[in-house]
């Protein structure tokens, strides 16, 4: 077993997968979730503890783990009477893995620094699926002696991870993904919707397509569910406006231009008002065909 103990807090879709390798590969893991039965369940699926809050998962960790769902949410976990850093031990490390703002990055690296602490924002890449099998991609902000000191335990749920920069680098690295998921699924979207009007066999164009140049994850991981309407899997709608929200305030405090980020943040926007704000990001197609449909009895 290895020596080091950690806290892994936030059992979500991503987090409860990733405090289980680290429990498989021998850490001494002691989990806590907002939602309690979530904890418990993962107790009995894995070797650790729960802790009834996160001061308490936090108290004896050499290392603490975070993967919420927001600023707020972060802030909440870490800062406070109950929370992370009213009973981290000196030189402890915070990893997080939730996808937040940059600012709020930086604000707990400064709070972490205060009391002799480190804070490392580490945001992933891959989905459920990716945490499940353990090749996630994760992108970090760190000082280079925090984020070799976290290293071996990363490499324990991903097949990538790459030190980005100092602390808010790794937040910032997880915008220009999600900048340009919006626009590679949109993309995708548009061809296939294509596709369809002219009359083509879908599937068999788009296995043409992922052999060529316009191959990308989304096509080859998601054109089979988007042909069958399938649609209640996946990275929620919800969780990708979120982010955008991320990406284009960040956007407009550094006057980046995002014209197709904030088209496609509005079309994400008319899927919610589907009734689709649980559904996958690549219900994009699923809103162009509605608007077909909608065009065409209005002929």
């Amino acid at each position: 077993m290895n020596n080091q103990s950690v806290a892994f807090i936030g059992l979500g879709v991503m987090g409860y997968p990733m405090a289980g390798h680290l429990a498989k590969a021998g850490y001494k893991v002691t989990v806590y979730n907002r939602t309690q039965s979530k904890a418990e369940n993962w107790v009995k699926e894995y070797p650790g503890q729960m802790a009834a809050t996160p001061a308490q998962a936090a108290a004896e960790a050499d290392i603490v783990f975070t993967c919420v769902g927001n600023d707020e949410d972060l802030r909440s976990v870490a800062l406070g009477d109950e929370a992370i850093l009213s009973s981290l031990s000196k030189h402890s490390i915070i990893v997080d893995h939730s996808t937040t703002s940059a600012t709020v990055a930086r604000e707990l690296h400064q709070a972490c620094q205060a009391q002799n602490n480190h804070f490392i924002d580490a945001p992933v890449s891959g989905g459920q699926q990716g945490a499940e099998k353990g090749a996630l991609t994760i992108m970090c902000g760190a000082d280079e002696s925090s984020y070799e000191a976290v290293l071996p335990l990363l490499k324990c749920y991903a097949k990538a991870v790459t030190l980005m920069g100092p602390q808010g680098a790794g937040q910032l690295t997880k915008m220009c993904n999600q900048i340009a998921v919006a626009g590679v699924i949109q993309g995708l979207a548009e061809s296939m919707s294509f596709a369809e009007q002219a009359g083509l066999d879908v599937a068999k164009v788009v296995e043409v397509m992922s052999a060529g140049a316009a191959s990308s994850w989304q096509m080859v991981n998601r054109y089979q569910t988007m042909i069958k309407d399938d649609y209640n899997h996946g990275f929620a709608v919800d969780w990708m406006r979120k982010d955008l929200g991320i990406c284009l305030a960040e956007a407009k405090q550094n006057q980046a231009l995002l014209p197709v980020t904030e088209l496609v943040d509005q079309f994400y926007a008319d899927i919610q008002a589907m009734g689709g704000g649980r559904w996958d990001t690549s219900s994009l197609f699923k809103r162009l065909q509605a608007q077909k449909n909608k065009s065409n009895k209005n002929r």
